[in-house]
């Protein structure tokens, strides 16, 4: 019970007292009753604390000069002793050991007190928090004295707050005693900040016990133990970021500082000045001092409140200096973290019911918009699915109204996926996949992919299962993602090579011009713009709206070859087929493309599918023979009540419940006995191969679909079936067992002891040559006289990032094309860029290069780049400029500089490549029996913009500059555009729609990935990983079993078997006929863009329509986009075969990649003067020199080849009939016939 109240009853000689006595120094006050003479006694308490600091400083100071000065009298003592005889050694051992010992002893308890203070152990720790509790708990008690007289009497005994302030000061009088200990440099420990403040408190305690009143005093200098509130935070594992920790300290020294000071305003203005006899005081309560400091740090200053007395304005004097410094920079920084933690800090909490997927990585405006536009495109109807975004920068005003656009389906949040604490938050371990999107236009693409590898390491760490798609750069770089434990292909983690997907879509363009058009259309998501107007537009927009979705096939199609079901689906469904998923004996699953007869359905076979919505592919899942049969509207098709009876969905469980034990069906004990006493009955009702009794994991969704809660809910693939083993995608795809292939004699007379293809037997390989070997000179490439091949124009230098040409080649030296269908390629640029590019392009045959510049004519000419089947522009300088404008600038000038040459035309249709090719089987031997005919090009070109070419652009809205004569707004979007549409403009942009179709389906990847690449498989990838170039291997019936695979090409509609349907048929008959007859699987047109209009000069260009509808129309000029089979006997005869690829700039331009007719009687009647011309093209290049040959690797048996052009349909003589005049032949070039 507290006893201040203030005896009333006051001596009335008191003021005589004091009038007497008026030399005395001690004041006299009424409020301070404890005596008779009502004196103050605040200076003993002040005493006590000064008493306390000076006196022990001057304790350690002394300490210190006797210790230096017994440490130099000591040291001139050894001095002394040296000098003496050593017989007084044991003697000072002896007093030596003593010391050390007891220094021993010091040591440990200092060692021990250090680790009790230091929070190392359980107990330290509980002993630092218990010290900063009771600290708080004083100031506490602070707060409430502040209400009472600035001094007053109390009786220890009956005041409670006196005694528990006792006893925390006791506490804090031991814990100074183990920090005392424990510290290294007593002096400086002396002067710290938390030694001042028990200096100042600790003492007055033990005074006001002994004088029975308590003084208010410094007390308020508890509040400094506030700073130290982040520590114990950290010591409890409360703050974990460095933000949190960052805005606890500025909280804490703020609110610490700001009470400090209001307590010492409190204390003089509540006292007065001392030289005033505290004659001048005020009675203000301490809240009104901390309104007081506030509106003063503020530097407000209302006036309802300030300071009276002198100690007060000089304190504020100062403090406003400080304070207002303090206040404007803390303040700020503190609403910021805060305002910053709220916004896009916290936690993702989940949705019940709705999957979520983490996206990182560069995440900018512009990567953000394109893949929301893909991802969340209406044609999708299965996006349930929310993105949360997690980036350690906070979006910018654009990005952030985006966000807000889509809040329903987009979250962000702010940090980093190198941290677990931002992983933790963005719940990764229940997301259902985790894309990483890479910067395209980074200047060191090797260090934005080492990033990504990063954040995949960091990821997998954190959360082993998770699926992660990532983008890559560099080739070479996907390599280390092997090196993740973790990482399995198997499990749906991808990466998509940014790299290696644009240089195969340009490579596949050279076999196929316009092909990257229609690719990189399929896998886009682009809603469907009607045009009323009858133009180019039109039919190509209405291709544009199609798209690549996966299907389960229905149990109607087992046991049909893939041709019929292929019909089926194009005539009765309206659904393109290209592809199936395949399941060999070994459980192993691979992706066929257009197989053969061989290939009947499976049971719960997988189907890739061409169409414009998701919808429409359910047809071929719903399609039942028994009660569609009849039906002639494919929207009526709907799942009927007799599909898939309920037996057989028990096999379809035992087949699932054997594959995951891994037991055969006998053995299998996982099912009910009662199901599996039936299996008998089940198999002999509902035959399956035996291909899918070892592998049909990929028939579980219909079952799953009616019967969601029956199965256990195993991962598995969206919209697709079970992962592609990645041993076997693209080696299984072989249509045959190699040595049951009909007419397949190469394989038993092949030679062994040569090496021809790469150990996979995927590539044309050869021995590694010397760069300089196939250097030409602009005179040697001039008098090489090359045709038919595809220029590579490449800008680099020495400092430039390799833009990796190995994958540009690869798919031109795919296995599937014979040794003299392969397109000789020259690469144009700076030497010393393609000297580091080639290490890795030195086992491929048929490859030159000409040091140079693409932008110089004289080089361009040299090798004969009006003759070229394409004209492929790279630049690997294309992100060291910050205008984007600029980005592609010398792809450009280099496209423009070439459709502004003109060249001569003396050769004329002569030296040109056949242009038709014969399809697989037809017979080679006699030209008049044979149904198909060469399309010839009718004349060579004679402008540059004739040329064939394709350009690849980094800033899509440059593709402005490319055609002079188009009339496209530089906002159109690049699928829009008319380069873009003819196929001669590319942009590595298109490809960020692969990271959305490749989570929805992974299939969709490795499908591009297997037309794109010529072949690639994970074991290549390995191989290239480990040596960085290919390894040759010698020919096996395993190894040459792996060229049984489609190609692309283009079919000409002018001349042959398909002419009378070229001229008003239907495409849908075309693609029967083909379909039927050759195996050829067309799913496109090439058309001129003014097919449809009579004007005087037509236009040469051609443009892409993508899986035309049936009653399609027809004309003569049509290129059709067909995959065909591989010819086994086009490499067995050594007959003057021709060969060429379609160049597609104009109506009269040569088709794809085929053969030509067999010299014709004409040939005998010219002989005699083609052997004089064949020796004056032998004289000619024996002059040229021994030692230089144009491809090296090509044997020495090599025989010339001779173009010889069969006579033209009656339609096409009057237009060739002023070039008959120049009917000389091409100089011959050296070839040799792949003789397996």
């Amino acid at each position: 019970m507290r006893t201040s109240n203030i005896n009333n009853n006051i001596n009335p000689d008191s003021s005589i007292l004091i009038s007497k006595m008026e030399d005395v120094v001690i004041p006299f006050s009424s409020e301070v009753p404890c005596d008779n003479n009502g004196q103050r006694m605040w200076w003993a308490f002040l005493a006590s604390s000064m008493v306390t600091f000076f006196g022990g400083l001057f304790i350690i100071l002394l300490w210190r000069t006797l210790k230096y000065m017994w440490t130099v009298c000591c040291h001139c003592n050894v001095k002394s002793k040296v000098r003496k005889v050593n017989g007084g050694g044991e003697g000072s051992d002896e007093k030596g050991e003593v010391p050390v010992s007891e220094v021993g002893w010091m040591t440990s308890v200092k060692d021990w007190a250090g680790v009790m203070i230091s929070a190392q152990t359980l107990t330290g720790r509980v002993l630092v928090v218990l010290v900063f509790a009771l600290s708080i708990g004083a100031l506490g008690i602070y707060f409430i004295d502040s209400s009472d007289p600035i001094e007053s009497c109390q009786n220890f005994y009956k005041d409670f707050t006196l005694q528990i302030d006792m006893a925390f000061n006791v506490f804090f009088l031991l814990y100074f005693g183990l920090r005392f200990i424990a510290a290294n440099d007593k002096l400086w420990f002396w002067l710290e900040v938390n030694s001042v403040v028990d200096f100042f408190t600790v003492p007055p305690v033990f005074v006001s016990v002994y004088l029975n009143r308590s003084w208010l005093g410094l007390r308020f200098l508890r509040a400094l133990r506030l700073i130290q509130f982040s520590e114990i935070l950290q010591f409890l594992n409360i703050l974990k970021t460095s933000n949190s920790i960052k805005l606890v300290n500025l909280c804490s020294i703020f609110i610490s500082t700001w009470l400090t000071a209001a307590g010492f305003i409190h204390l003089v203005e509540n006292s007065g000045d001392p030289w005033e006899n505290f004659q001048n005081s005020q009675s203000l309560s301490y809240w009104e001092c901390v309104y007081l400091l506030m509106v003063t740090m503020s530097t407000v200053g209302y006036g309802d409140v300030y300071a009276k007395t002198t100690l007060g304005r000089l304190f504020m004097v100062f403090f406003i200096l400080g304070g207002l410094a303090m206040f404007a920079r803390y303040v700020p920084e503190i609403a910021a973290l805060i305002l910053n933690r709220k916004k896009y800090g916290g936690s993702y909490n989940s949705t019940r019911g709705r999957k979520h997927i983490v996206v990182c990585g560069h995440i900018t405006l512009e990567s953000v918009s394109n893949f929301l536009k893909d991802f969340l495109h209406k044609d999708r109807d299965d996006v349930n699915v929310e993105i949360v975004f997690l980036h350690n920068i906070s979006p910018n005003l654009e990005l952030e109204a985006l966000f807000k656009r889509h809040f329903t389906q987009v979250e962000f949040y702010q940090g980093s996926v190198l941290n677990p604490h931002d992983l933790a938050r963005v719940k990764i371990e229940s997301a259902d996949a985790c894309l990483i999107l890479a910067n395209k236009y980074c200047a060191d693409p090797d260090a934005e992919d080492a990033s990504n590898i990063m954040r995949v390491i960091s990821i997998k760490n954190y959360h082993p299962k998770i699926r992660i798609i990532t983008q890559m750069l560099q080739y070479h770089n996907k390599a280390h993602l092997l090196n993740i434990p973790s990482w399995n292909w198997k499990e749906g983690d991808d990466a998509i090579c940014l790299a290696e997907l644009k240089a195969g879509f340009i490579a596949q363009s050279c076999l196929a011009q316009g092909l990257s058009t229609m690719l990189a259309n399929l896998f886009s998501m682009r809603s469907f713009i009607e045009i009323e107007e009858d133009t180019w537009q039109k039919y190509y927009l209405e291709g544009v709206a199609n798209e690549m979705y996966t299907e389960y096939l229905s149990s109607a199609f087992v046991g049909l070859s893939f041709p019929n079901v292929c019909e089926l689906c194009y005539v009765k469904l309206k659904l393109l087929l290209i592809a199936i998923e395949y399941k060999s004996e070994q459980r192993e699953s691979s992706i066929l493309i257009n197989p053969g007869n061989h290939v009947k359905m499976q049971e719960g076979t997988l189907g890739f599918f061409i169409a414009s919505d998701a919808k429409e592919v359910k047809r071929a899942f719903f399609y039942c023979k028994a009660c569609h049969d009849d039906i002639s509207d494919p929207k009526r098709i709907k799942k009927c009540g007799c599909k898939r009876p309920k037996m057989s969905i028990y096999k379809r469980m035992k087949l699932a419940c054997c594959f995951d034990c891994g037991r055969s069906e006998q053995d299998c004990s996982c099912m009910s006995g009662s199901v599996h006493s039936n299996m008998d009955t089940l198999q002999r009702a509902y035959p399956l191969s035996s291909v899918s009794v070892h592998d049909c994991a990929t028939t579980l969704r219909a079952f799953e679909d009616e019967h969601p809660s029956t199965l256990s809910p195993k991962k598995k693939q969206r919209n697709g079936g079970m992962r592609n083993s990645p041993n076997c995608s693209p080696k299984m795809m072989s249509r045959h067992d190699p040595l049951l292939i009909p007419g397949n004699e190469q394989i038993e007379n092949m030679d062994m002891s040569v090496k021809r293809y790469d150990s996979t037997g995927m590539f044309h390989w050869c021995p590694s040559k010397d760069i300089e070997k196939v250097i030409l000179t602009r005179s040697e490439a001039s008098m090489t006289v090359l045709s038919g091949h595809v220029v590579v124009c490449i800008f680099g230098d020495v400092t430039s990032a390799l833009v990796g040409l190995r994958n540009l080649v690869m798919p031109l030296r795919a296995s599937n094309f014979h040794y003299h269908e392969l397109k000789p390629i020259v690469f144009v640029g700076s030497l010393d860029y393609l000297r580091r590019e080639w290490e890795t392009l030195h086992n491929f045959p048929k490859v030159s290069i000409l040091p140079g510049t693409p932008l110089s004519r004289a080089d361009l000419r040299a090798v004969n780049i009006n003759l070229c089947d394409m004209c492929v522009i790279l630049s690997a300088n294309q992100n060291n400029i910050e205008d984007t404008s600029l980005q592609d600038k010398e792809c450009i000038l280099a496209s423009l500089n070439i459709k502004s040459m003109q060249f001569d035309d003396s050769i004329g249709v002569l030296q040109a490549n056949s242009q038709g090719f014969t399809p697989p089987g037809m017979d080679r031997s006699s030209p008049d029996s044979s149904p198909v005919h060469g399309f010839v090009r009718q004349a060579s070109v004679t402008t540059g913009a004739n040329i064939p070419i394709i350009t690849e652009l980094v800033n899509d809205s440059n593709v402005q500059f490319l055609d002079q004569d188009d009339d496209d707004d530089p906002d159109t979007e690049l699928y829009l555009t008319q380069p873009f549409a003819c196929g001669t403009a590319f942009a590595v942009s298109v490809l960020d729609s692969l990271m959305s179709a490749t989570y929805f389906n992974d299939n969709i990847l490795t499908l591009i990935r297997t037309l794109v690449t010529g072949g690639a498989t994970p074991e290549l990838e390995g191989l290239l990983a480990e040596e960085n170039a290919l390894r040759g291997g010698y020919s096996t019936p395993q190894t040459l079993a792996n060229r049984d695979r489609c190609r692309v090409a283009q079919l000409a509609l002018y001349d042959g078997p398909f002419a009378d349907l070229g001229d008003g048929g239907c495409y849908g008959d075309l693609f029967c006929k083909a379909l039927k007859t050759y195996n050829m699987l067309c799913f496109g047109i090439y058309r001129l863009r003014d097919a449809h209009h009579t004007v005087p000069s037509p236009c040469t260009k051609r443009y892409v329509i993508t899986n035309p509808p049936y009653e399609f129309e027809l004309v003569p000029t049509d290129l059709i986009f067909c995959l065909m089979q591989f010819d086994h006997n086009a490499g067995q005869s050594r007959t003057s075969l021709s060969h060429s690829s379609h160049s597609s700039h104009s109506s009269s331009k040569k088709s794809s990649s085929v053969h030509s007719i067999p010299p014709s009687n004409r040939q005998n009647r010219s002989s005699k003067s083609r052997e004089s011309r064949d020796k004056q093209n032998a004289t000619r290049m024996n002059r040229m020199g021994q030692e230089k040959k144009w491809f090296t690797d090509e044997p020495e048996n090599a025989y010339p080849r001779n173009i010889q052009i069969k006579p033209m349909s009656t339609h096409m003589t009057n237009q060739v009939n002023q070039y008959k005049s120049t009917s000389s032949l091409i100089p011959p070039i050296r070839e040799v016939e792949d003789e397996c």
